[in-house]
């Protein structure tokens, strides 16, 4: 039976601002009741544990793309050779007793639970903030995972709730870099990148330019998907990311194809540009930053039924 919810990422459990449970952690009483409750809790901490694999469950944000099954059958005959060299960090379920969360190793449990084997692990009370952080920093220090992945790790945390600075320290990645790859991963549809896949080889600069000929109707996220859809079969999620990105330089190419037609300053009451029209294969786009205009965007969404009845009326006051 597969192990539940190992692939999936948790919903959200914060009401407001940053995600966090009450982690149930015991509050020690001073002297030596407390200095001795403090020392078992440290050695527990410590102590590798032989844990049911039926017993642990997703914990934290997905950082995978891919399952790779031959990567998957590789790690099991390493183990069933070798044993479980290293430990993997659970905590306990907040809300289930006698169950844990992954906070890193997912591949390690779940090649354990299929050779029948118990999973050696280390076992922390971590609130979700923590959890979060320690699963962060454990792939910053993995080279395995690509550019996409770690920017849609980001993008998970920031839809979560956390702040800028708190996924700094989860990546150990300066707030340019964040910016740069939320910018990559707001541009494509999550459903378009878990099309592609991890694709390892390929870096920020090409996702960046994919997502630029996205935004500007080169090619619709829905043509992007079914071209990936096409390369899919027995294809490498390198191969994927080629395939689409071939197929958007052939459409560029095209003879006769009319070239986009150039942005239009949008200006405020003073003559200060506030954002821009992007004119797109008979589509505008507005793009208005909020920096340069605060709360003038939703202003104009609100005001949009009003105005469009004015234009249809043929008012112009």
């Amino acid at each position: 039976m597969p192990l539940k919810g190992l692939m999936e990422a948790p919903k959200p459990r914060s009401e407001t601002g940053e995600a966090r449970v009450d982690t149930g952690r015991p509050r020690y009483s001073g002297g030596a009741i407390g200095a001795v409750s403090q020392s078992i809790a440290g050695l527990k901490s410590r102590s590798v544990l032989e844990i049911d694999p039926d017993q642990i469950e997703a914990g934290g944000l997905r950082d995978r793309l891919d399952f790779d099954e031959a990567d998957h059958q590789a790690l099991m005959v390493s183990i069933r050779d070798h044993g479980q060299q290293v430990p993997v960090l659970l905590r306990p379920h907040p809300d289930r007793k006698d169950r844990y969360q992954v906070v890193y190793g997912r591949r390690r449990v779940l090649a354990l639970r299929d050779l029948g084997q118990p999973v050696k692990a280390l076992v922390r009370d971590l609130d979700d903030r923590e959890l979060i952080l320690a699963q962060g920093q454990e792939n910053a220090a993995r080279r395995d995972l690509s550019f996409i992945e770690k920017a849609n790790f980001a993008r998970q945390m920031r839809d979560q709730g956390y702040e800028r600075s708190t996924i700094c320290a989860a990546l150990h990645i300066d707030k340019t870099l964040i910016s740069r790859m939320l910018s990559v991963v707001d541009r494509l549809s999550p459903d378009l990148i878990e099309a592609i896949g991890a694709a390892p080889s390929v870096g920020r600069d090409r996702w960046l330019t994919l997502a630029e000929r996205i935004e500007t109707d080169v090619f619709s996220v829905d043509e992007a998907i079914a071209t990936v859809n096409l390369a899919r079969d027995g294809s490498s999620s390198d191969a994927r990311f080629e395939a689409l990105f071939k197929a958007i330089e052939r459409h560029r190419d095209t003879p006769g194809r009319k070239p986009p037609a150039s942005d239009t300053p949008l200006k405020g009451a003073a003559g200060e540009t506030i954002g821009q029209a992007l004119h797109r294969s008979g589509t505008t786009l507005l793009k208005l930053p909020d920096k340069t205009a605060p709360g003038f965007a939703e202003w104009l969404i609100a005001a949009l039924p009003d105005l469009h009845h004015r234009w249809k009326d043929g008012d112009d006051g």
